[in-house]
Parts: structure tokens; sequence; C-alpha cells
């Protein structure tokens, strides 16, 4: 299996992470279509990028190969997916932000009991997170040479470029209107857009 994504140069993430949507990811019995994500790229090109101000022990897995997961944790308790894209040494990533369970449903509810419906199972980057079952060990582990939890494959049908949707990331405190983020239109599984709000001291 060929996974052109992975060999796009780190500067073209934006490109890399449109190519995504619509790909299957499959970890611990739970199968999810990816329907949002958001490029990051790195060093002193991305001010929103955990890349932005060098390597360190949190993003160093960021800087290549690529085709590994990059973890992070948010609120004290949650983990979000990235996959590394691009060549080595010159951190890129896409973070893996909502998408449609289509197998394992049954079990992805147990993982999310509060989701009031199937479309909110997976409807933001923690929340798939917690349906696949993965959690922080999963970083730096491979996404492509069945090593690892978590596993990456194409669809059957690529998603129509005239079906893909492309805004401001979320969350991020630097570059806001950055319109790095992609999603297939129409979608009920696509987490709802908030611009960030800076707290006041």
């Amino acid at each position: 299996m060929t996974y052109p994504w992975l060999e796009a140069p780190a500067v073209a993430v934006a490109d890399t992470a449109r190519t995504l949507l619509g790909w299957l990811l499959t970890a611990n019995g739970v199968t999810v279509r990816l329907t949002e994500v958001e490029a990051y790229s790195g060093l002193g090109a991305d001010p929103a990028s955990h890349a932005h101000r060098g390597r360190t022990s949190r993003n160093e897995v960021m800087f290549g190969p690529a085709g590994r997961l990059y973890v992070y944790q948010i609120y004290g308790m949650y983990q979000c997916l990235n996959v590394v894209c691009g060549e080595e040494g010159v951190a890129a990533a896409v973070l893996l932000r909502a998408g449609e369970v289509v197998d394992g449903v049954g079990l992805a509810r147990t993982r999310r009991p509060g989701a009031k419906k199937d479309r909110d199972l997976a409807s933001g980057p923690a929340k798939l997170t917690q349906v696949l079952g993965l959690d922080k060990s999963a970083y730096g582990t491979s996404v492509v040479d069945g090593s690892g939890p978590l596993t990456i494959t194409p669809p059957a049908d690529p998603v129509p470029d005239g079906l893909i949707e492309a805004g401001p990331r979320v969350g991020v405190t630097s570059a806001h209107d950055v319109a790095w983020r992609f999603w297939i239109k129409g979608d009920p599984t696509v987490s709802v857009y908030r611009r960030h709000t800076p707290r006041r001291g």
C-alpha cells in the first residue's frame, strides 16, 4: 500500500491534510472515517504549531520520520492524535479532528457513554481519541506498518474536491485565521467551530 501524503514536503502540510479526509482510522475494535483535520507546520513557519520554537522532548516526534503519531494532552486529561508527515527533520503534522464511526459503533458507545447520538461519538479530537481507545502510550508509534495500535487506510472512493471546505483552525492562540482546517461539507460529525478567545487576567 502506498501513502502519498507521507512523502509530501512539510511545507505542503495543508495539501497533505486535505488528502487525509475520508481515510479510515482503525484501533482497538473501532474504525472511524476522517471528516475533519487541521494542518500544522514547523520551526519558525507556523506560530500555532507545537514545533514553532524548536525541538523539545514533547514535540520530538513531529520532526520525523513520517507516519508516526504525535499525541498530546489538553485540559489536563484528554488526548489528541496527530499524524506526522513530510520529510524527516522538518516538523509537520496533521491533527485528526473528527470523524464518523463506521465500524464498532457499540464499542465506541461504551467509550463515550455521554454521546447523545452516534454522530457525536467522534465529533472532536479528544472524542475521536476516546472512541479509538488510544492514549499517550501511542506516542511515536507507526500508523502505516502495522506495529502500532492505530492504522490508517485509504477509502474506496476519495472525497471529491468539491466537498472539501477550509477555514480557520480551532482553539489556537496564534495565527487564528490561517485556513488550515479542512472538513467534508455538510457532514454531521464535523466539530463546531469556536474562535479562540484569550483569557482575561
